[in-house]
């Protein structure tokens, strides 16, 4: 087991990574919204009075992952290079499945960065469909494949 490197002392520390060759970093990652009966026929109607719900969360999910060093207090702030946001809508599962990926060009990763857009992808899909039902759930954010840097290639089994 790896040890923890936010911490030094004891005490918080944003990891220093001024050594770290900037090579092409990339992680994906996903996220489920399980929804009510009353959230998918408002999806299956298109009967959500804010607006297309995956397509603002699609958007949200962007901006989230281009914020993430102002969000998470040790994450750096990093020049994303791109970010894909994809949420498909499954009636018969009663679900929306979010997944996102996120590259740079940097001395550290983006797994935070596609976590945190799968994360507020998914909050946006539950505010926008909040008012028909409050009984939705957001589960299974969680890192599917990470490549990059000197710990090379991760990939979920």
């Amino acid at each position: 087991m790896g040890k923890l490197t936010h911490f030094e002392d004891g005490r918080p520390r944003m990891v220093d990574v001024s050594d770290k060759a900037a090579t092409l970093r990339v992680a994906t990652a996903e996220a489920t919204v399980l929804l009510t009966p009353e959230a998918v026929e408002a999806l299956q109607e298109g009967g959500v009075g804010k607006g297309d719900p995956l397509g603002v969360a699609q958007l949200a999910g962007i901006m989230a992952a281009k914020k993430t060093g102002e969000l998470i207090p040790l994450c750096h702030p990093l020049p994303i290079t791109g970010v894909e946001v994809r949420l498909w809508f499954e009636p018969q599962e009663a679900r929306v499945r979010v997944v996102a990926t996120v590259k740079t060009k940097a001395e550290t990763g983006v797994e935070m960065e596609a976590l945190t857009a799968c994360a507020v992808a998914a909050l946006t899909v539950y505010d926008m469909l909040k008012a028909v039902s409050k009984g939705l759930e957001i589960t299974g954010l969680r890192l599917l494949h990470k490549s990059g840097g000197r710990s090379g290639e991760w990939r979920r089994e």
